[in-house]
């Protein structure tokens, strides 16, 4: 009885060694194909990324660069010397020029507003620091003038603070702009 336990434990051991034989290698086989595989499929995707990635830079670049000379042009038409020759007119009240100002600095801004999609997060927020130190500028001349003066006056003192600032704010966020552009290139 012993020897047929013995027998049968045998015939079992040895069923589940051949069993393993050809397991063991299956399985072998299975991982390092599984890993392969998994690493041709990363790298195809990254391949396919890379490829979309360009794809998109083709067509996102001009849209970018567009948005930048938006910004530029923006700030060419909202800074003070331009402004205020533009929106001026004779017979203007202080009170009413500085009302047409900010007007229009928030008008053109709000023109404006879609290109922060295409701009940088510094770019955007350095046009919106430039504009609201424009309006700054603007209403600090508008409370060191007498409330009947004349447009004139409210002009004279604007330029007489802009010619107090080492920068205007305007120059300031153009350069910053360029210099970020000719990152692209």
């Amino acid at each position: 009885m012993f020897i047929n336990t013995f027998v049968i434990k045998k015939c079992i051991m040895d069923e589940f060694l051949d069993l393993l034989k050809y397991t063991v290698p299956a399985l072998v086989v299975f991982v390092a194909c599984f890993f392969i595989l998994k690493k041709f499929m990363d790298n195809e995707y990254r391949k396919q990324m890379l490829e979309l990635r360009k794809a998109n830079q083709n067509y996102t670049t001009p849209l970018r660069l567009q948005a930048y000379e938006r910004m530029i042009l923006f700030l060419e038409r909202v800074s003070l010397n331009n402004l205020v020759s533009r929106v001026s007119r004779p017979g203007m009240s202080a009170r009413q020029l500085q009302n047409d100002l900010i007007i229009t600095i928030r008008t053109e801004f709000e023109h404006n507003l879609t290109q922060q999609i295409y701009v940088s997060t510094t770019a955007w927020d350095t046009v919106k620091l430039a504009k609201e130190e424009i309006i700054k500028v603007i209403n600090i001349a508008a409370t060191q003038v007498k409330d009947d003066a004349k447009g004139v006056e409210l002009s004279q003192k604007i330029f007489e603070l802009l010619l107090k600032l080492e920068t205007s704010p305007t120059q300031i966020a153009i350069t910053s702009i360029k210099k970020e552009v000719r990152q692209f290139f």
